[in-house]
């Protein structure tokens, strides 16, 4: 693994449509985030206030399934300024409960809650402009750009999560142990 001249590692997590349980089972590390934060400089995350997200990033966790246009061009960018991607939790690895969206017809669904709910509905170039525009499915992170390790669970327990992170910080494959790799 390529560090930065503090010779840490550069990470970054992005968060896509999903409830964030991913990024909260990363803190479920507790006291072991302590020795997570010597060893990587966090460049871009939901929990930081960075707008832009930077070259050179070493290891990505991206947690959510593609459900917009803004998670797509975010997941382009991901891919060309990241060494490692990594689609993290079940919604990224699978599309899981935001791919639910994928039985309803997007333009009723929309309509619905635009226009026939309850107020007054905005008008129509307002949406455009605040609300990102939904992508006709839901996409697994896997089916918009190439990825190189998949990390599920729903959410990834912090060991799981662990296992990883100290995998990847020693230049080592992540192979997740074999109880690691079912569920239920």
């Amino acid at each position: 693994m390529t560090t930065t001249a503090s010779n840490k590692v550069r990470l970054a997590t992005a968060w896509f449509g999903g409830c964030a349980g991913c990024h909260m089972s990363l803190l479920d590390l507790d006291e072991r985030l302590i020795d997570v934060v010597g060893l990587v400089d966090i460049v871009y995350s939901p929990v930081a206030d960075i707008k832009v997200f930077p070259e050179g990033v070493d290891v990505t966790l991206v947690e959510g399934a593609c459900c917009n246009d803004e998670n797509v061009h975010l997941a382009h960018e991901v891919r060309e300024r990241s060494k490692i991607v990594i689609a993290f939790g079940d919604c990224a690895v699978t599309g899981n409960v935001p791919s639910m969206r994928n039985r309803l017809d997007r333009d009723q669904m929309i309509a619905s809650v635009y226009s026939e709910g309850p107020g007054k509905p905005p008008p129509t170039p307002v949406l455009g402009r605040f609300l990102p525009t939904l992508i006709p499915k839901v996409l697994p992170l896997h089916q918009v750009i190439p990825v190189d390790i998949f990390l599920p669970g729903c959410p990834p327990d912090p060991e799981r999560i662990w296992a990883a992170i100290v995998a990847l910080l020693k230049g080592e494959p992540v192979l997740l142990p074999e109880e690691m790799r079912s569920f239920g």
